[in-house]
């Protein structure tokens, strides 16, 4: 009989936790700090970090820098001061990157020592707050995902007739989180004084910043009392905690009932399907109970779509009347526009002429890689069209970028036919069937 790893170990504290929750709706736990510095648990933070990669923190760590001093060592210092109280956060790395719509956000990114610390945190964390969660909430949990939204908006279109959606977008959710309301949310189920304490440290983390002229400028979130960093372990449940109060209240106060309105969220995107004739007042409900927790809607993107009129997108698909060669018009999904012209933009950058001097298998397997990820997530509706467009696009790139590798001439249609691009380099063929969804009238 094997002995039981660190994974297993802390698979069996979850699952206590989680029945514990789901069995005493209000119950509220009181020793939680004690579970975060288990050494099991630490290590299982640790593996899921390193998993995730990520660049270093504002103390310029590595994980080969920590590997090569001794992990079990590193682990053991960690355990040290969470247990001994002694253990500080430390600033996080401010970096800005490009949305979708080109405008740039920002990220803060914590030491590895502080994103060790908050995975372990999450790990006896969300087993308990998972039980509380409502099934409108489909973002960063355990066996659910964004696919599973998307279907869940399509059944309310197409089977339920809430054709009237209201798609909604918040201004700027995670750093408009408020910590006093945030706070209180974790206190109705948590009363562990030092594991709140931890709680608000992360939530308050001061942040270092690079300017343009190399100085270096702090500045501190508590001034602000808003936010939970994005870039944060801890971060991604805490917006589901703090988002179930609008779910909630929106069950509570009837308004699902009386308007037939059905909430579907992932992380700070959402929308609500509704029945013709009450998306107005859906809309005016939504407003007031977002403000009233502190919430801001921006109303430039905001807006009432009755299908089949007029589409709208959702977690990177576009939701409205569909058409085909033949036959009546129908309601389905396909990728948006914005999501194909980010997977050709990608596709573009890694044939573009930058990259001549690199191996010809090493293009193909970023290549690869690109499309196939795109293709595992849209997979969706009638999306054959869009697959061929994105074969082509590749085809043409490659070709030109071997023709450049080369120092040919052309268009490389002649020099490289079909034949060696998928045989001989590999290159990935996108599938030619795809995830079945109903079709309804339109």
């Amino acid at each position: 009989m094997s002995l039981p790893t660190p994974t297993d170990t802390v698979e069996k504290l979850q699952q206590s936790l989680h029945a514990k929750a789901k069995t005493e709706p209000n119950f509220r736990f009181y020793s939680l700090v004690d579970k975060i510095y288990r050494l099991d648990v630490l290590k299982v933070a640790y593996g899921r970090c390193r998993a995730n990669r990520g660049a270093p923190g504002a103390d310029g760590e590595t994980f080969e820098m920590i590997e090569a001093q001794g992990l079990e060592t590193w682990l053991g210092l960690r355990q040290k001061e969470l247990r001994e109280g002694t253990y500080r956060p430390q600033p996080l790395r401010r970096v800005w990157i490009p949305k979708a719509n080109g405008e740039p956000r920002p990220l803060g990114i914590p030491t590895i020592k502080d994103r060790v610390c908050q995975m372990a945190a999450v790990l006896i964390f969300e087993p308990i707050f998972e039980a509380d969660f409502l099934p409108s909430q489909y973002g960063f949990r355990p066996k659910l995902g964004a696919k599973m939204a998307i279907r869940r908006v399509f059944f309310h279109l197409t089977q339920e007739g809430r054709r009237e959606v209201v798609d909604v977008d918040l201004s700027d959710y995670f750093n408009s989180i408020p910590h006093g309301p945030l706070m209180k949310s974790v206190s109705r189920r948590v009363s562990d004084g030092k594991f709140l304490q931890l709680l608000k440290s992360w939530i308050e983390m001061s942040v270092v910043e690079e300017l343009k002229t190399g100085a270096k400028r702090t500045t501190q979130a508590k001034d602000e009392h808003r936010s939970t960093p994005q870039g944060s372990p801890i971060s991604p449940l805490l917006a589901n905690v703090y988002f179930r109060r609008f779910i909630l209240a929106w069950k509570k106060f009837g308004l699902e009932q009386k308007y037939d309105a059905h909430i579907v969220n992932y992380a700070d995107d959402f929308v609500i399907c509704t029945k013709p004739g009450n998306g107005e007042l859906v809309m005016n409900e939504m407003r007031k109970l977002i403000e009233r927790i502190g919430l801001t809607v921006n109303e430039k993107k905001t807006r009432l779509v009755t299908i089949p009129v007029a589409t709208f997108d959702f977690l990177g698909y576009t939701f409205g009347q569909m058409y085909r060669h033949k036959g009546p018009p129908f309601i389905g999904t396909r990728p948006s526009k914005k999501s194909v012209k980010r997977v050709m933009d990608k596709i573009h950058y890694e044939t573009e002429v930058r990259w001549v001097q690199t191996p010809v298998d090493k293009r193909v397997l970023e290549l690869n890689r690109i499309v196939r990820g795109w293709s595992n997530y849209f997979n969706q509706g009638p999306v054959l069209p869009t697959y061929g467009k994105i074969q082509k696009h590749m085809e043409r790139r490659l070709r030109k970028w071997l023709v450049r590798k080369h120092k040919g001439k052309g268009t490389g249609y002649r020099q490289y036919s079909d034949e060696y691009l998928y045989e001989e380099l590999g290159l990935i063929k996108l599938p030619i069937s795809r995830a079945g969804l109903s079709r309804a009238k339109a």
